[in-house]
């Protein structure tokens, strides 16, 4: 038993240290009160409790759930489905699959990836694998640092954001079986999507699929379309429907 035990621990060294021989790259965003966050939710409030001077520095920090680059549950949009806490810890860790549309999003603040979209994708990178994390690269996380230019409103303070169709999730969830998605934006849908149907369709679909997605990723650019692996390391609160998430990416 001696002898098994210690095989088993030497892979498991092994394969640590092969990942840290890899490139790791984050894909979440510092954040503080002075970061763009979703209308409806307050600014963040970072307080410091005690300093060096009492002894120790201890902050208490308040928040939205959904604050930052995070992870949304099911529950976030659909009644009676699992919360942040009961998702699964194989569930964080997937294959990540980028599907970059930047140059799309750049000349089009309203662009709604479709289901052609994915066929371009997979001519050149081939079929998309079940069980991926599928993120859409559209590189408004670069607009982090400007809150105006992250939500850039028109003159009638209508926000223009790039994101999801329905009919491309329902494609990726129903014929290529992927598990999760993520995105740079603060909404799945795009604005305009949002705007035409006076709801977030493309939200609700995914988050009824009994999976999460995670919102307001950044250093999409620095991974490749495929090969990589999504960790999605998260905070377990009591009956959360989502909490800020230390999302990176492991290089092939």
């Amino acid at each position: 038993m001696s002898n098994e035990l210690t095989k088993v621990s030497n892979e498991l060294l092994h394969a640590i240290q092969l990942l840290k021989e890899k490139t790791w790259v984050d894909l979440t965003h510092t954040f503080g009160p002075g970061s763009p966050h979703f209308s409806a939710f307050d600014s963040a409030e970072f307080q410091t409790l005690f300093n060096h001077d009492d002894g120790f520095f201890a902050q208490s920090f308040k928040f939205a759930g959904q604050y930052g680059t995070h992870i949304d549950a099911p529950i976030h949009f659909v009644r009676n489905t699992r919360y942040l806490d009961e998702l699964g810890l194989k569930e964080l860790v997937l294959p990540l699959v980028v599907i970059d549309r930047s140059g799309e999003a750049a000349l089009n603040n309203d662009f709604t990836l479709s289901v052609d979209d994915i066929y371009d994708f997979e001519e050149v990178h081939g079929k998309i694998e079940e069980e991926s994390f599928v993120a859409l690269r559209t590189d408004w996380s670069k607009r982090w640092s400007d809150i105006e230019a992250f939500e850039n409103k028109d003159e009638a303070g209508q926000n223009h954001a790039p994101g999801w169709s329905v009919d491309a999730l329902k494609f990726l969830i129903e014929e290529r079986k992927i598990k999760a998605i993520g995105h740079e934006t603060f909404d799945t849908d795009s604005s305009i999507d949002f705007q035409r149907n006076g709801k977030l369709l493309a939200e609700y679909y995914i988050l009824e699929q009994d999976t999460y997605q995670v919102e307001l990723l950044t250093n999409l650019d620095k991974v490749p379309a495929k090969g990589a692996v999504i960790f999605n390391i998260v905070p377990k609160p009591e009956k959360a429907s989502g909490f800020p998430v230390r999302s990176f990416a492991i290089l092939p």
